[in-house]
């Protein structure tokens, strides 16, 4: 068994070189090893597709979600099964997965894995005329965001999410949004618009929390028209999935959906800009191969 392990050393503030070596002992316990530090997200992206273009049986990465979403891209519609080693801020595809999320556990959990065979395939997300995604597709409030949350330096983790939402709700705005699927058109005035394949984002946020990446369909959450202060009341409720009792909020399913609407959204998926609105986006079945906790 040929595996590639990915690390990016500087993820989750720093991983030591005690961390890193066990991380890789687990592996070569199991498999043959080649390791590759990253230090880039440009050599990053090229080690990941090496790995899959030399058909590597594993793919092993280490990191967080950006590492992840590289590596997704690489390995969908692939023979190379991808093995999740969180060790960053969100860590949202690996906690889909049901991945332990300290590193050395994850690695420890992957290498019995390997030595199983036990594998799963995964449905994926495709943005027509641009990439792969295995968690959640937004836009709207979330998305804003997210795109503020990538800007700032400091807190670190998850309370750098809560800041930026702070942030992000002093110029909350409801906007035109249309959502076609193939059973449904709805036009509203919204908030913002969740498509999941699995439950979180934003570093364990179920905004789609009966999402599942076996399913062949997308999980729809839309927040319609609300005030700060009836938001700033829901909010806490996302964390443990209720927010989907609130009467502004939507949900659907769909194995393709349609973005629309004059709202000049920017979407984000896997926490990475894709494109503005309008967008098609289509649900493909066992896309991902991924090295599966036994």
């Amino acid at each position: 068994m040929r595996c590639v392990l990915v690390i990016n050393p500087a993820a989750g503030g720093g991983l030591t070189a005690k961390v890193v070596g066990e991380l890789v002992d687990h592996l070569r316990a199991v498999c043959e090893v080649r390791t590759v530090m990253a230090t880039s997200a440009a050599g990053t992206e090229a080690a990941v597709r090496r790995a899959v273009a030399d058909e590597a049986d594993v793919l092993a990465v280490v990191g967080g979600d950006g590492i992840a979403n590289l590596a997704v891209q690489a390995c969908a519609e692939s023979e190379t099964a991808l093995a999740l080693i969180p060790a960053g801020t969100g860590n949202d595809l690996s906690r889909g997965l049901g991945i332990p999320r300290e590193p050395v556990a994850a690695a420890e959990v992957m290498a019995e894995a390997i030595e199983c065979g036990s594998r799963r395939r995964v449905d994926l997300g495709k943005v027509a005329g641009a990439g792969w995604f295995s968690t959640v597709l937004c836009a709207g409030l979330d998305a804003a965001i997210n795109a503020r949350a990538n800007r700032l330096r400091w807190p670190r983790g998850q309370r750098r999410y809560d800041l930026a939402t702070v942030l992000e709700l002093i110029g909350l705005r409801q906007m035109p949004l249309r959502v076609e699927t193939e059973g449904r058109l709805l036009d509203t005035r919204a908030t913002l618009v969740a498509v999941g394949n699995t439950p979180y984002y934003g570093g364990g946020i179920p905004v789609c929390p009966q999402a599942d990446p076996g399913d062949g369909a997308f999980d729809l959450t839309i927040v319609g028209e609300v005030t700060r202060r009836e938001l700033l009341r829901v909010l806490p409720t996302v964390r443990t999935g209720r927010h989907l009792e609130h009467p502004a909020v939507t949900t659907l399913r769909a194995k393709s959906v349609r973005l629309g609407g004059d709202n000049g959204w920017l979407a984000f998926a896997d926490g990475e800009p894709q494109a503005r609105l309008p967008l098609t986006i289509r649900n493909t079945p066992g896309a991902l191969e991924v090295v599966a906790p036994v």
